[in-house]
């Protein structure tokens, strides 16, 4: 399918460039041939997804009927609107954020045409229940309510979309900007798939980028790509300041991004114009918000409310191992509101039974510190997610969900991932196992909160494109070995460390360590890794 799709975008590309060079316009953009890759922010966006979504799978008869509409008839008599037409309804919006009309919006106008005939009931259902809160968290922060429309560029609205990159949720978070913006991430809560806190986040980054600009399209752009690289562009096109000023210097995702966004915005007011129509799914518009004061697990919650764990999943998609961990913290769980008085009824036993089958499923790994290690290991080429499973002896989605990935994400050389090693198999590795690799870290499950915790902040203005590589903790700890007494020991250097206090610590020498760690000089560097023994 995806293949299918960036041969069509291809070649269409092309013959848009062709057919559309001398159409006119208003809010021209410098360059009127359209960028081969000029579809990357669609495809980033991940629309595909939405086919494994929870409404679409209970609706599987109604998106395959999507197929045969009348819409692909109206999709093939596109290209005889006239521009006039486009440019007239997207004046007639009357929205904060310019509705530019030119070539590239007109191929993202078709392309969304084609994508929204198969997706449409889902599409619409989801926006009946986000939306409103969007709206209202946006105008909060005193963000035009248009900007809910980038969800659709973003993540079509699916909140466990997982960008190649690894930026998720319904805005589409890195790891690093995630966390300065409060959103917590670990092994069981990834506050970036949270609607609602998602949603602030967005709202506080895209105002505050708006204040460095004073520009909807540029903040939308730095939004993006980074700040860094609207700069950069800005400085390139001498001084410019308005997205289509500095176009021509934007990173090539950036220069669709725009564009998309207006295709998205127009495709969901006139959608009917284009001969789509929609059917609605039944959504559990009221929710009720509950706090919980001990861990939950979302088996329990079905067995007493009657709830779809699979919608479950969709009204709280922040907890990755369908896990509710109050018992560290406050945590809350959205639940349809005429079941909510089921789970109040039942809360005790819910608790009760969450905590056996926890404890029989073994999902929880950081609720004991007895478990065993944390392993960071270091992605070298040809290697798999199967193989490094294998190697670790965990399964590959468990692999995944420790470390924020989707179902169909690919490994990049240099990705660290954090891997759970239950204790029985940690005692039980040989010399060999035990090995790692220079680039591999190892910490004790005790430590893994302060891992997290010690993660270095970015910079006000940080944004996705700035964020693309792991974003892992620093600080580590010395794995002791209860092996053989011959197998490796390994120390990560510290802040004020030298070789002479670690070779001290270590009851060793310095010229050992030198050669154990194939050193040519006393200089080390802080979380450098280090074999002691």
């Amino acid at each position: 399918m995806n293949k299918l799709i960036h041969h069509y975008i291809a070649v269409f590309s092309l013959l848009a460039s062709l057919a559309l060079a001398s159409v006119p316009v208003f809010g021209q953009r410098p360059d009127n041939s359209i960028d081969t890759n000029f579809f990357l922010a669609v495809d980033a966006a991940n629309y595909d997804s939405l086919l494994h979504n929870f409404y679409m799978q209970q609706y599987v008869q109604s998106a395959n009927s999507h197929r045969n509409r009348k819409a692909s008839q109206a999709y093939a008599e596109f290209d005889n609107i006239p521009d006039s037409v486009f440019i007239h309804r997207l004046q007639r919006l009357h929205m904060v954020v310019p509705m530019t009309y030119n070539s590239d919006v007109r191929a993202y106008i078709k392309l969304y045409v084609r994508i929204m005939s198969r997706r449409l009931d889902a599409m619409l259902s989801l926006t009946e229940y986000y939306f409103p809160m969007f709206e209202e968290t946006l105008d909060r922060y005193k963000v035009p309510s248009e900007l809910k429309y980038l969800t659709i560029v973003e993540s079509a609205l699916n909140p466990q979309a997982t960008s190649r990159a690894g930026a998720a949720g319904l805005w589409q978070f890195m790891y690093s900007t995630g966390r300065h913006y409060d959103l917590e991430v670990n092994s069981l809560v990834d506050e970036r798939r949270d609607p609602y806190k998602s949603t602030v986040a967005a709202a506080r980054l895209l105002r505050s980028l708006y204040d460095i600009y004073r520009d909807w399209q540029l903040a939308m752009a730095a939004y993006n790509c980074g700040p860094g690289n609207v700069n950069k562009a800005i400085a390139r096109s001498g001084g410019k300041h308005t997205f289509w000023e500095i176009y021509p210097y934007l990173p090539r995702e950036t220069r669709g991004y725009i564009p998309a966004y207006i295709g998205a915005t127009y495709v969901m007011n006139y959608y009917q114009e284009h001969g789509l129509t929609a059917g609605r799914y039944e959504l559990p518009l009221r929710t009720d918000t509950i706090h919980l004061h001990k861990d939950v697990h979302f088996a329990a919650v079905t067995k007493f409310t009657g709830i779809p764990t699979v919608q479950l999943r969709q009204l709280n998609p922040q907890y990755r191992a369908d896990v509710v961990p109050a018992s560290s913290r406050s945590y809350a769980i959205c639940l349809p509101s005429n079941r909510s008085g089921l789970f109040l009824k039942y809360e005790d036993s819910i608790y009760r039974v969450s905590k056996d089958t926890i404890a029989k499923k073994n999902t929880y790994v950081a609720s004991s510190v007895s478990s065993g290690t944390i392993v960071y290991h270091k992605v070298r080429k040809g290697e798999t997610w199967s193989g490094i499973a294998n190697r670790y002896g965990v399964s590959v989605n468990s692999l995944k969900r420790w470390n924020g990935k989707g179902r169909k994400s690919s490994l990049k050389v240099g990705t660290r991932l954090k891997i759970y090693l239950p204790a029985k198999e940690d005692n039980n590795k040989s010399s060999s196992e035990s090995e790692t690799s220079k680039n591999d870290t190892v910490s004790t499950a005790a430590d893994s909160s302060q891992v997290a915790n010690n993660t270095s902040k970015p910079t006000a203005n940080t944004t996705k494109a700035d964020n693309n590589k792991s974003n892992t903790g620093t600080k580590t700890t010395t794995k002791t070995n209860t092996a053989k007494n011959n197998s490796p020991v390994y120390y990560t250097v510290r802040k004020g460390d030298s070789l002479g206090k670690i070779a001290s610590k270590h009851h060793t020498s310095v010229t050992k360590l030198k050669q154990l760690n194939n050193l040519r000089s006393d200089k080390i560097r802080v979380g450098q890794r280090l074999r002691v023994k």
